[in-house]
């Protein structure tokens, strides 16, 4: 009796540790979830506005190029 009565205490610790960890483990799955989820919620459109801006940015230069073309053969000078 005495030895079960020592061996009790040892199973109660180890299944409390083993809740613990369970209970750790998914609470921090939730909180990578949620972070992740408002991350991607945050980069979508920033990454979306990025695209945009990169794409005028490239319309502009073409249209700068085609300028800067027009002006060096009303100047006579060879476009190079």
């Amino acid at each position: 009796m005495d030895a079960e009565l020592k061996q009790y205490p040892i199973e109660m610790e180890g299944r409390i540790v083993s809740s613990l960890k369970g209970y750790g483990n998914e609470r921090s799955e939730q909180v990578e979830t949620k972070l992740l989820t408002e991350f991607h919620k945050w980069a979508s459109p920033a990454e979306a506005r990025n695209r945009t801006i990169s794409a005028a940015l490239r319309a502009i230069d073409l249209e700068m190029e085609a300028l800067d073309d027009r002006l060096k053969k009303l100047e006579g000078r060879p476009p190079q």
